[in-house]
């Protein structure tokens, strides 16, 4: 009986061995693709985890602007298809800046048009999808739009310069730096758009690559041009400008419910105030708007609830007694 089994034994100790083998030559296989992709990443291009490109998504998906969560802020017919533009809206940083065939750009030298400032890089594919259409855009509206291209690479400017004439690009590029991008609110993702209006004013903010009917309506509206969509007007609850996030009267996945409207206020208080522990370097409240998928922010947020919903409703004698 054990002479009968003996082959079989060898053969499952035989399989064993090469099942270890291919395992560990699959490790070596992503670990030496992980390397290659590393040595072959784009001069200039930063790690994933500091600045991350923004695929491009279906018209459908694009065509409505962020709304502020569950907050009633919008003047609205609540038409899927509205032009959205920002209530109230706030002046654009203002920069002035040297293109990169060495023209001064300034944003208050293009009071009375449409302006588009365009974060984007050459080595963000999503950022080269876009061109065409920005292209598009520029060509179309040569007398009321005016295009900034941001480039956040690190490359030299005589690269982005080139990769700019081979693209044939329109519109001046100046290259960016983290203080032009924190004084827009942090650009988190590439492309990033900001819409002005005719005064100088950010009315919009477009994180990804959107449809070009997008910005054409937007574009329209701006310029008091017909347009078949209706515009609806919203206030900036962090959509445009994170600190913006104060003014929420709620946040994506807080449950505020049950808390009287002092406490309520405490509460907002306390999350625009506090800072969250997942890294991110925001308050709780503005990494809940940037991140509602965090589980730090939403945990820490709850805690805050049960600590006011537990002053508001301290326990009787009785249950002190138990």
């Amino acid at each position: 009986m054990q002479k009968s089994l003996m082959p079989v034994i060898v053969s499952l100790v035989a399989i064993a061995i090469i099942l270890v083998s291919v395992g560990a030559a699959r490790d070596r296989r992503a670990e030496a693709a992980a390397a290659s992709a590393a040595a072959n990443r784009p001069a200039g291009s930063p790690p994933p985890a500091a600045l991350k490109s923004v695929d491009a998504q279906s018209a459908d998906s694009k065509k409505q602007a962020p709304k502020a969560a569950s907050d009633d802020n919008t003047d609205s017919d609540d038409s899927d298809n509205a032009i959205r533009l920002v209530r109230d809206p706030s002046p654009a940083p203002p920069f002035l800046l040297t293109d990169l065939d060495g023209q001064p750009i300034s944003t208050a030298a293009y009071r009375g048009k449409v302006v588009l400032i365009n974060f984007w890089a050459t080595w963000c594919p999503p950022c080269n999808e876009e061109i065409p259409e920005m292209i598009d855009l520029a060509n179309k509206y040569k007398d009321t739009l005016q295009i900034i291209g941001i480039s956040m690479d690190d490359d030299p400017p005589s690269q982005v310069l080139a990769f700019a004439r081979a693209k044939k690009m329109n519109y001046p590029i100046v290259m960016g730096s983290d203080k032009l991008s924190e004084e827009y609110g942090g650009v988190e993702a590439l492309p990033t758009t900001f819409v002005l209006d005719t005064q100088g004013r950010v009315v919009q903010k477009h994180m990804g690559v959107y449809p070009p009917e997008v910005y054409d309506g937007e574009i329209r509206a701006l310029l008091g041009m017909h347009v078949d969509a209706p515009v609806e007007t919203f206030v900036d609850t962090g959509q445009i400008f994170l600190k913006n996030v104060a003014r929420a009267t709620s946040l994506p996945g807080v449950d505020f419910s049950g808390l009287a409207p002092g406490l309520k206020q405490i509460a907002l208080k306390r999350l625009n105030s506090e800072m969250c522990t997942c890294g991110c370097k925001m308050t709780i409240a503005q990494c809940r708007v940037t991140d509602p998928d965090c589980a730090t922010s939403k945990a820490l947020a709850a805690k805050i609830i049960r600590e006011l919903r537990a002053e508001a409703n301290p326990p009787g004698p009785s249950a002190q007694n138990r």
